[in-house]
């Protein structure tokens, strides 16, 4: 295996004793061939704890408990907090990744039930645990059973059987679920859970800096109807809000929960050295007749990486961005095990969404065991599930914002000691930047969270199922916002609703939480069913089905290869068969945009930058087959799938002619450069913005029917948009200057992937024109 340093004598699986983060990185870039890859090394020195007393109200069961297992006192940051939630104040804790934020609300949460239970053991007081994931909620779970304590706790989820989801609604005292279950299930179903909505007195919102974009601003008015709820049947919760280190807390706090909320920011928890590598794959060839370089792809580097770590006995996570990377790194690294000893082949596997729940809960337990020395995993695991021992994480690829490397990076060192985390950057504008400019990653703070709870997209169909709940009154406006009114005007002129003098009612035969669809995944989720038995395979997000789940397409699960047979957008089935190709394939599209309203702008002399709605059609119409060792491609086949369009936000530049006409552009050469700066601008976006390069998209054109000019857009790519092209918009100057030095300063000729070319182009990267883009943004910023 390439590069690969291994050590003569290999330590006892999963020990990953006296880790010295350093001397660690140091052995792996080891080597005349690795020599240059390692761009930078940042020490975090150890930090030691500052601990408080058990507060004086706490059942002195929980505290036996905790003391049970290895926790004689808390942490100071972990009293303050849970001192604010025993108090009714509205609280958000946010320290880092590891500093056991869940003790702070279990705390006041387990000793209220205990407090509280009446007589006959009837429940008193109850708590709502939220999490972005159910593998999260599950990991809490088992955290709270693993106390053995006298509380009724239990998930209420999409895997619980209906026996369990009675039990829980009948009996639960601490109720673990997620949005989509409350959005769908318990709101609506309010009244069969009257007695446990009585009784709420902690809501609890985990990994709050998760609920960002569109997803956030449904989150935040899911819990303005959980308020709603909840006084109807007289409870008024105090929510407790745990949260990585972010921006502002209090203040993303409040946009989530409506309330004034108390922050908790000083971590007072114990870490061991950390140590931060920046790597750069090196370049392998030149991509044709350009002399265009290429870099070696991250996933396979990170594959290596990850097998060099697992033969030295170091627990390692390897965060992928897409489903098929996963599968892609966990295969390889497997193989170059094997050749190593064949023992060692079985002790990685892949993690990531579509597998199935039992899947999932035997990777997280195999992980948590040891079994599993190495794992490949998308960013589901990127959430606060205990994996006590690991020793290292790699980023494949940076996650899209400097709070989520943080956080992958704090996976690593949960026993307190040595840890390494290490970026390797994509051949991608924004991964080339950060590895050759530290500054722009590890020196700046971490982000706030974007997201607008008024984005009508999102309001509008929470007030109807609200209003399913029980008839929204004038009373009501004020937990929903300054535009809640216009909007249920205008959703009764649309039949929706219907005024009365008591309020407004739902009149519609649907389930009103149906016109909502919180993750923005595009709809209903596509199963993937074997051909010959109807077995269940997998899922894939319906937003996602058209370029990953039509006809032809290849899909990698956990090693294995299938082919779709036939895509039935009706039924949401695709049909896989599997099949053993030394291909992969790609989803080629088109796409159009039309101007809905300019809502502000900037005149750069006689340029314009803008920001307003538009309306973004697009279309798949064609897969490419390439070859999986040469990237060669095979052939085109045409597909028919049907249109979809997208009302969001976008800001967008446009360029006179006479302006065009100074540059020296050929007319000819006007489509590439537009292209070009589209591509690199969206790219460098994250910089900027709260926001991952797959949660915007882009459009340009060298005459836009509607503007008549030269035009270049960057929109969200969710319904009504998720405040990043706002963003945009608000840093334009210094967004598309980082973007013209980024692609004047890259190493390649024509274009490459590190500064112009996108891996999720619809037109295959073509045409691009790279001098042309930095003269046309040279134009655009003169003025």
């Amino acid at each position: 295996m390439e590069g690969m340093a291994v050590s003569p004598t290999l330590p006892r699986p999963g020990s990953g004793a006296g880790v010295d983060p350093v001397a660690l990185l140091e052995r792996l870039a080891a080597g005349a061939t690795r020599a240059d890859r390692l761009t930078h090394l940042e020490r975090l020195p150890a930090r030691p704890a500052v601990g408080a007393d058990w507060p004086a109200w706490a059942d002195p069961e929980v505290v036996s408990a905790y003391s049970s297992r290895g926790v004689s006192r808390p942490w100071r940051h972990q009293a303050v907090a849970a001192e604010h939630a025993h108090a009714g104040q509205h609280v958000v804790l946010s320290t880092g990744t590891a500093s056991g934020k869940s003790l702070a609300y279990l705390l006041p949460a387990l000793t209220s039930a205990r407090a509280g239970r009446g007589p006959r053991g009837q429940r008193g007081s109850s708590t709502l645990y939220l999490a972005p994931t159910k593998a999260l909620a599950q990991d809490q779970l088992a955290s709270i059973l693993a106390l053995g304590l006298d509380v009724r706790v239990a998930t209420h989820d999409g895997d619980s059987s209906q026996e369990q989801r009675e039990w829980t609604r009948d009996h639960g005292e601490y109720v673990l679920t997620n949005p989509d279950m409350l959005h769908r299930s318990l709101l609506p179903a309010h009244e069969r859970w009257g007695r446990f909505f009585a009784t709420v007195d902690f809501v609890v919102v985990d990994e709050c800096h998760h609920y960002r974009g569109v997803f956030g601003a449904h989150v935040a008015q899911i819990l303005r109807r959980l308020r709603r709820v909840c006084a109807l049947h007289g409870s008024t919760p105090t929510f407790v809000l745990a949260s990585a280190t972010v921006a502002e807390p209090e203040v993303a706090a409040q946009r989530l929960t409506g309330l004034d909320v108390a922050a908790v920011t000083r971590d007072d928890s114990p870490r061991g050295e950390v140590a931060v590598g920046l790597w750069e794959p090196p370049l392998t060839a030149l991509a044709g007749e350009h002399d265009a370089p290429t870099r070696r792809p991250a996933t396979a580097e990170t594959a290596d990486l990850l097998a060099d770590l697992v033969v030295q006995g170091v627990r390692t996570l390897a965060f992928v961005r897409s489903r098929r990377g996963v599968e892609q790194v966990a295969q390889r690294a497997s193989d170059l095990l094997a050749e190593v000893d064949p023992a060692l082949a079985g002790v990685v596997d892949s993690y990531r969404g579509g597998y199935l729940p039992e899947e999932r809960r035997a990777l997280e337990e195999d992980l948590r065991s040891g079994r599993l020395l190495g794992m490949a995993a998308t960013n589901a695991l990127e959430l606060g599930i205990d994996v006590s021992g690991l020793d290292a994480v790699l980023i494949t690829g940076f996650p899209g914002t400097r709070a989520a490397f943080w956080q992958q990076v704090g996976r690593a060192g949960r026993s307190g000691g040595g840890a390494l985390g290490m970026l390797i950057a994509r051949d991608d504008p924004l991964d080339t930047y950060l590895v050759h400019h530290p500054e722009a990653l590890l020196g700046k703070p971490v982000e706030g969270t974007v997201f607008d709870p008024d984005n009508p997209y999102v309001l509008g169909p929470h007030l109807c199922a609200a209003a399913q709940e029980q008839p929204v009154t004038l009373g009501d406006l004020d937990l929903f916002g300054p535009t809640a009114r216009g909007l249920l005007d205008d959703l009764t002129r649309a039949g929706l609703l219907r005024r009365r003098a008591s309020g407004w009612y739902w009149t519609d035969g649907r389930r009103a939480s149906d016109l909502a669809d919180i993750r923005s995944t595009g709809g209903a989720q596509v199963q993937l069913v074997e051909a010959d038995t109807g077995r269940v395979i997998g899922t894939v997000d319906g937003g996602r089905a058209h370029t990953t789940a039509h006809t032809g397409a290849i899909y990698l699960h956990r090693g294995e290869t299938w082919r779709v047979e036939r895509l039935d957008l009706d039924d949401h089935v695709a049909e896989i068969r599997r099949a053993d190709v030394d291909y992969t394939t790609t989803a080629r599209d088109v796409a159009d945009i039309v101007i809905v309203q300019e809502r502000e702008h900037e005149m750069w002399g006689r340029c314009r930058v803008s920001f307003g709605s538009v309306d973004v059609s697009n279309q798949v119409t064609s897969y490419l087959r390439r070859r999986v060792r040469t990237g060669e491609v095979i052939d085109e086949t045409p597909l028919d799938l049907p249109v979809r369009t997208l009302r969001t936000s976008a800001v967008w530049w446009t360029v006179p002619d006479d302006v065009l006409t100074e540059t020296g552009i050929a007319t000819i050469d006007l489509p590439g450069a537009a292209h070009a700066a589209e591509h690199c601008s969206i790219g460098l976006l994250p910089l900027f913005a709260t926001c991952d390069r797959w949660d915007i998209g882009g459009v340009s054109t060298a005459r836009h029917p509607d503007t008549g000019l030269l035009t270049v857009f960057v929109h969200d790519g969710h319904p009504g948009g998720a405040g990043f092209a706002e963003r945009g918009y608000a840093t334009a100057r210094e967004w598309l200057t980082a973007t013209r030095a980024t692609i004047d300063s890259c190493e390649c000729l024509s274009g490459c992937p590190s500064c112009v070319q996108s891996p999720k182009c619809g037109n295959g990267n073509d045409p691009l024109d790279k001098a042309g883009a930095v003269l046309l943004l040279d134009a655009l910023l003169a003025r």
